[in-house]
């Protein structure tokens, strides 16, 4: 599965998105694209040959209905979500990949609100298109109120960013240092990659472990002298100088 950016840079283009609408719905052929886009079927090829290098769609050559040779038909085959959420003090930009499996095996990932779905779709291979209709009215409605409750996270987490950033600019004495505190700010719950920090600014990856140390004491001792609380460790370890009594 491609990245974020490749993503992107693949989906940038108007004619692809144009082939990916089509192949949504059913296979195409080449010939049959460049009529429907009206682009000439030697572009539709290069655009095809790019999305399936990409793994966004695969062919097949099937027998030709009229006695010729056979044809490339082809299909969409991956299913994922890009998300990019922009604007003061917030950078969020994912590639996330859709969960397989069918109604039962998703029934646990889902709201409770939608039981009724999984319970009407259950291992039925068909449904009529009224049916059909109704169900994927009551998701998009289910899909709404899911977006609206996560666009008022993500606001809260922008303000969260927002109340920070003077704190940060305060402690920190460099721009390499406020980077990296954002940085680590960016994804609390996963440890940061120094390295890769490290190669983006350009910087000495010993310079950046000497920043990271810095904050990490002082987040120490922010939660320290903040909650009241003892700071742990293992036997032997040594104490940082304002924990020495």
């Amino acid at each position: 599965m491609v990245g974020f950016d490749e993503a992107l840079t693949i989906l940038e283009n108007p004619t692809r998105r144009q082939i990916l609408r089509k192949l949504v719905k059913e296979p195409h052929y080449s010939l049959q694209l460049s009529e429907l886009l009206d682009v000439s079927q030697q572009a539709v090829v290069k655009h095809l040959k790019v999305l399936e290098g990409a793994g966004f769609v695969d062919s097949e050559k099937v027998p030709s209905e009229k006695g010729g040779p056979p044809a490339k038909m082809y299909r969409v085959n991956q299913s994922f979500s890009l998300r990019l959420d922009l604007g003061p003090d917030l950078f969020r930009a994912e590639h996330r990949k859709m969960p397989p499996g069918g109604p039962l095996r998703l029934s646990n990932r889902l709201p409770d609100e939608l039981d009724g779905v999984v319970d009407r779709l259950g291992t039925r291979r068909k449904i009529p298109m009224g049916e059909a209709m109704g169900i994927l009215s009551e998701l998009d409605m289910a899909l709404e109120r899911i977006d609206e409750r996560r666009d008022a996270i993500i606001a809260l987490h922008q303000q969260v960013m927002r109340k920070v950033s003077p704190s940060i600019s305060e402690e920190s004495g460099t721009y390499e240092e406020r980077q990296l505190a954002h940085a680590m700010m960016n994804e609390p719950r996963r440890p940061l990659d120094l390295d890769a920090f490290s190669q983006g600014l350009r910087i000495r990856s010993d310079d950046a472990e000497k920043m990271m140390g810095e904050i990490r004491e002082r987040l120490l001792r922010e939660f320290a002298s903040g909650q009241g609380s003892l700071v742990a460790a293992r036997e032997g370890t040594p104490l940082p100088w304002w924990l020495a009594r």
